[in-house]
């Protein structure tokens, strides 16, 4: 039995969490993935027996028919390979991972989130193995778990490479992801960048190790994604705290910049006195909800004057970045949803801080990332186009928009 680790889920009714997206999603593929690696183990042991012309003794025939594994995350299709042996004894291959006749299992539930979040890198993935299929686990070597880790990295490394010179990319998104481990001398944290292209499809572009949000480290991320194709996004949305901004401004100095409200909200609120909270907050969104620049202007101010006498440290946190904050303005109103938070990339990655705090020294540095990868990608899968797509041919060609709506040769002849 595992101490403490296997994480307890115990129905897909209790279940209110990104990360059961991902087990139907990922389990159908690790599986696979698992039970390749096994037969490779099997083919390298046999190596060594040759056919009379030298080929290999001991070769791959196909799959035996595939059959539905039956999990609480709901049936998952299997298919098993198959072997022969071209000389000496017959040989056939079994899986441990996925046993001959067995249909269902109560535990893959319990299994694949352990797997992801601590046997990935932790050298542990055997026991956790023991929890899908019980004691029959054993079989599995340290070298079957090291190549199983292995496609997972080579996936992330073949990842970070992709060109992105196929998609126009009109606004981007860019945070750091913290973690509860730590290394060396600081915490650790993924430099994460969303996008969304021309169609409306919003897509990881970097998921990079970084070093306090740094901006050398944004640099490098940035550096990197302009080598791989990435076009001068029309905008860039982030916490205001980040190296990012100035990285941005070295790299791509023609994107506008946003704010995130929500970042800014809770770090004025944080300059205020908790019985000050809920006015403040409410004053606040009024600016960003506005309908107008002006209204939002007159509603800037209003804070202003209200909170400067005696908490000048609060309004000073919001004016620093007053016009960064309104850029949101000069798009398509259909869009503000989506460009006036870093909330596409927070939401997506809440799962994460919380597991890895949970998690405390259960994965490596590498580890991390991996998992990061793994959970954002799949979560992808169930994006939707972003709202109002229709509008980003408009924003790349560089159509006028003021307070959310098109400005027409009407309205130019007008002004």
């Amino acid at each position: 039995m595992i101490k403490n680790n296997v994480i307890e889920l115990a129905s897909r009714d209790t279940l209110v969490d990104p990360l059961t997206d991902l087990l139907r999603t990922g389990a159908e593929k690790l599986i696979y993935q698992a039970v390749e690696v096994e037969l490779q183990e099997l083919l390298v042991q046999h190596s060594e027996r040759r056919t009379v012309t030298g080929n290999a003794g001991v070769v791959r025939n196909g799959f035996l028919p595939a059959r539905e594994l039956q999990t609480s995350l709901g049936p998952v299709t299997v298919r098993i390979p198959k072997v022969r042996a071209k000389t000496g004894e017959p040989i056939s291959f079994q899986s441990v991972l996925v046993p001959p006749y067995v249909r269902k299992t109560r535990t893959l539930e319990a299994a694949l989130p352990w797997l992801y979040l601590k046997g990935i890198s932790s050298g542990e993935m055997g026991a956790a193995l023991k929890v899908l299929v019980g004691p029959q686990a054993q079989g599995l070597s340290a070298s079957t778990v090291s190549r199983l880790k292995q496609v997972w990295a080579d996936e992330y490394h073949r990842w970070c490479e992709q060109r992105l010179d196929q998609d126009r990319w009109v606004y981007i998104w860019a945070d750091g992801i913290y973690s509860g481990l730590r290394g060396e001398e600081a915490k650790l944290c993924a430099l994460v960048v969303m996008g969304v292209n021309e169609r409306g499809e919003k897509h990881f572009l970097a998921i990079e190790d970084g070093v306090r949000e740094s901006t050398q480290s944004w640099r490098e991320v940035l550096l990197k994604l302009k080598s791989r194709g990435l076009n001068t996004p029309k905008l860039a949305v982030g916490d205001g705290a980040m190296g990012f901004w100035a990285a941005l401004d070295e790299i791509y100095p023609a994107t506008r910049q946003q704010r995130c409200w929500m970042h800014k909200t809770m770090n004025v609120l944080n300059c205020l006195a908790k019985t000050a909270h809920a006015k403040a907050k409410q004053a606040l969104h009024a600016i960003w909800q506005a309908e107008t620049r002006e209204q939002a202007e007159k509603a800037f101010d209003l804070f202003i004057e209200t909170y400067d006498p005696k908490y000048p440290k609060a309004t000073l946190c919001l004016q620093k970045d007053r016009d960064e904050l309104m850029a949101f303005f000069d798009f398509p109103a259909q869009h503000w949803q989506s460009i006036r938070t870093s909330n596409p990339i927070e939401s997506t990655f809440a799962t994460i801080r919380h597991r890895t705090k949970r998690s405390k020294g259960c994965l490596t540095r590498n580890g991390m990332l991996h998992m990061i990868f793994k959970l954002g990608l799949c979560a992808e899968k169930n994006w939707r186009r972003l709202r109002g797509f229709n509008y980003l041919a408009k924003v790349i060609t560089g159509i006028e928009f003021k307070d959310g709506i098109e400005v027409t040769e009407v309205d130019q002849v007008a002004a």
